[in-house]
């Protein structure tokens, strides 16, 4: 196969409409555009959004109010399933980023009771939920709670 030989898939090419080329060709006269009015003439086009001098919709809804997810934390969640991955008896985010389980940017680590845990660790993570920080304990570990 060479480069003279390519040629594109039959009907992934069409041939471009020729407007204006008299009335039997069926797009002659007005070529496509109606009858008069603002788009029929020549640089008439309406901005995005306009109306037709009605109030537009974006201007017409109220915006005010305050929103409070630009000030939120967002923490990476980590299951108690996923340190069975991670050898040692001290799990720290660095760890978990090292395995592979915390990626990307986030406030913290937010550890989460999806899952069991047999053996004793201690972690070392920004938030724990209530049932997490229970089986740890059971299991014998013990939480650090970072600022």
């Amino acid at each position: 196969m060479r480069l003279h030989n390519l040629h594109p898939r039959p009907g992934a090419r069409h041939r471009r409409k020729r407007l204006g080329c008299g009335e039997s060709s069926g797009h002659g006269k007005t070529s496509g555009k109606g009858n008069k009015g603002q788009k029929a003439r020549s640089g008439g086009s309406i901005r995005i959004g306009f109306e037709g001098g009605q109030m537009p919709l974006i201007r017409r809804v109220p915006r005010r109010g305050f929103n409070n997810a630009a000030f939120s934390t967002d923490y990476a969640p980590v299951n108690l399933r996923d340190l069975d991955k991670i050898p040692g008896d001290r799990v720290d985010e660095q760890a978990l980023r090292a395995a592979g389980i915390v990626k990307g940017r986030w406030a913290g680590v937010k550890l989460l009771a999806d899952g069991q845990i047999a053996r004793s660790v201690t972690l070392v993570v920004h938030a724990v939920s209530a049932a997490a920080r229970a089986k740890v304990e059971a299991a014998g570990g013990k939480i650090e709670i970072l600022s």
